[in-house]
């Protein structure tokens, strides 16, 4: 039975990532649930955007295994509840998006304001405060661009705290400097929700979290 040490990295394309990380803004070491590409059907071809690994703090593990051991990859790739337990848990979360292909931050974070809406309004949740943490998420990005190989680093912080940084290189930043935090629990779940949950940008990055934490959980 597989247990959170005896977990590899994950090779998405050309980017690599790693089994355990120190994410930006946060004191404690986090190991790597699941990670996919993101890519559309563009003209009749796949094209890949970006590579995304989500990590997660091990703590999570027995408060995800109480209600979830014994399932197959199979059944948590199709449990939305599932993957909703992991982005709205009481633990730290990484989201790690390293672009395969160059874009601009306008074009990044109005997509992402644009899903976070769209899922707020269907279910009755869009308020000033949504609408307040959504214009300071656009604001964060409007003077980036991210080529390829470059990355956004999301530090997701309960209870309610959204750090956002950026790496031109891949690497994850130490210090705090150039950061953005926004206060806004809806927004710091909405985010990692957008990749890994029903519609999601990412089924490879739910898939692979779906495949690891089954592996995971018969430990626990």
């Amino acid at each position: 039975m597989a247990s959170v040490s005896d977990l590899n990295g994950i090779q998405v394309e050309n980017v690599k990532f790693p089994e355990q990380i120190k994410p930006p803004a946060s004191a404690k070491t986090l190991f790597l649930g699941g990670a996919g590409v993101r890519e559309l059907e563009i003209e009749g071809n796949s094209v890949k955007f970006t590579a995304i690994g989500v990590y997660l703090e091990k703590d999570a593990l027995p408060l995800l295994a109480g209600k979830w051991k014994g399932k197959s990859a199979a059944e948590l790739m199709d449990s939305d509840e599932f993957f909703r337990d992991i982005v709205t848990g009481p633990s730290e979360k990484f989201t790690n998006v390293t672009m395969i292909r160059p874009l601009t931050g306008q074009q990044y974070a109005e997509k992402v304001a644009e899903n976070c809406e769209a899922a707020w309004k269907s279910m009755g949740m869009y308020t000033e405060e949504g609408a307040e943490a959504i214009k300071k998420f656009i604001d964060a990005f409007k003077n980036e661009t991210f080529p390829a190989g470059s990355s956004i680093l999301f530090t997701h912080l309960p209870p309610n705290t959204l750090s956002i940084s950026f790496s031109k290189d891949g690497s994850i930043p130490e210090q705090k400097e150039g950061m953005a935090t926004i206060e806004s629990k809806l927004l710091s779940e909405s985010v990692l929700a957008s990749i890994v949950c029903k519609d999601g940008v990412s089924p490879a990055a739910r898939l692979s979290l779906a495949t690891r934490f089954s592996q995971l959980s018969n430990n626990v």
